[in-house]
């Protein structure tokens, strides 16, 4: 395949994927302001968030097992498809007079177990259709898709809940689940279904996954300490909504999750144009030094000005310090290893997603209650020492030799 049309059709595939994340955002934004009016408290949005995001990464690994034994596009269509099920159980739900907790939790829930077959066969088929030269730009657009739920679709969100409800906003998101289908679809006709060389039982597979991975000291140690940052990452997620919801109303919350989130999109742009050309490790843990400090400064004051600033900036940081970690991870994976490698991937960095949806919502709910200051400063409190904490990790990339070497 030439590289011009290579590219191309990643483009295509990549479109797909920016408009699905957008009707995702659309509905984890309303979902969320559902839940918060519904029970006034921050656990209940975890409790959500957690449910949505247990399954991708419980069957991570199997997925990326089954990523290099099977179509990855054909699982990416399925898994885009199939998730539509549970929205479409939220909404019918919502149209028989209004979803309780345990049925958004069920929607949610069914949604992400399709969901979660999508992750390591898209990564994987990046791999199969791109050079490594165009790597970090690839990786700038899929960070810029990844944040355009939360730089397009709560400002979206915010104004279409003015005008209807969040029915609305989950028939939006299932006709996105359509469109993505078919640009899948098209993507696949111009690839080639690249059969594993030889059948091999799915615990072997897994196994040699593993191997390959833990050969690189480096690559292990750097899984681990993500894994730490996306906990204090999770904690920023969860707990922003409710900070700003208690001492404002949806249509603000939108309109600042937007400013905040625009941070991404002038960095997404400069890499998806430019990409980085080394310093990979120095950048990666500056930017996450440099994002931890800015999320401690949003929660230090109750308003909306100073939390928009120092969101903008702490957005800005991801993208670079995404594409870090997409690209040393991808250059020291094997290409007929993607898939397995990468749910093995997926499965460790993102265990501190657990820690963070299970203990954030309460830790911020006990908070305010002891200090008497509400679930919104409780939220603060939270923040505060997650950002202080993702910058105390981020120090150890940059001093540990293992994780240089992975960029040579």
């Amino acid at each position: 395949m030439k590289k011009g049309s290579a590219f191309n059709r990643f483009l295509l595939l990549w479109t797909g994927e920016l408009i699905s994340s957008i009707g995702g955002g659309l509905t984890s934004f309303g979902l969320g302001v559902y839940v918060f009016n519904t029970t006034g408290s921050a656990a209940g949005m975890a409790l959500v968030t957690l449910l949505g995001f247990l399954p991708t990464l419980l069957l991570s690994v199997p997925a990326g097992v089954l990523a290099d034994r099977y179509d990855r596009r054909l699982l990416m269509m399925a898994g885009d498809g199939l998730s539509a099920l549970g929205i479409i159980y939220i909404l019918i739900c919502m149209m028989s007079g209004g979803a309780s907790l345990y049925q958004i939790c069920i929607g949610v829930f069914v949604s992400s177990v399709f969901s979660a077959l999508l992750e390591p066969s898209y990564r994987a088929t990046i791999s199969d259709l791109l050079t490594k030269e165009d790597y970090s730009k690839a990786s700038g657009l899929v960070s810029l898709a990844g944040s355009s739920r939360y730089l397009f679709s709560p400002v979206i969100a915010g104004f279409l809940l003015t005008v209807s409800d969040i029915r609305l906003l989950l028939v939006i998101d299932i006709a996105t689940f359509i469109l993505t289908v078919i640009s899948t679809a098209v993507v696949r006709r111009g690839i080639d279904t690249v059969a594993a060389s030889e059948p091999v039982s799915f615990k072997e597979s897994l196994r040699q996954g593993w191997n390959i991975l833990s050969a690189k000291k480096g690559l292990v140690l750097l899984l681990w300490i993500s894994s730490l940052i996306t906990m204090f990452l999770g904690m920023f997620q969860i707990l922003a909504e409710p900070l700003i919801l208690s001492f404002s109303d949806a249509a603000t919350l939108g309109m600042a999750e937007t400013i905040c989130a625009s941070g991404m999109l002038g960095s997404s742009i400069i890499l998806g144009i430019k990409g980085l050309k080394g310093h990979y490790v120095r950048t990666l843990g500056v930017s996450f030094i440099l994002s931890g400090l800015f999320m401690t400064g949003f929660g230090l004051i109750e308003n909306v000005i100073p939390i928009c600033i120092f969101g903008f900036l702490f957005f800005t940081m991801l993208p670079f310090a995404n594409n870090c970690l997409d690209y040393l991870m991808r250059t020291n994976i094997p290409a007929d290893a993607q898939g397995r490698v990468w749910g093995i991937t997926a499965f460790i960095s993102q265990l501190g997603y657990v820690v963070a949806y299970t203990i954030s919502g309460i830790a911020a709910d006990t908070v305010g209650t002891l200090s008497g200051r509400g679930v919104g400063r409780g939220s603060a409190a939270v923040i505060i020492i997650a950002g202080l904490g993702q910058a105390l990790m981020a120090v150890m990339i940059l001093m540990s030799g293992n994780i240089r070497r992975l960029e040579q």
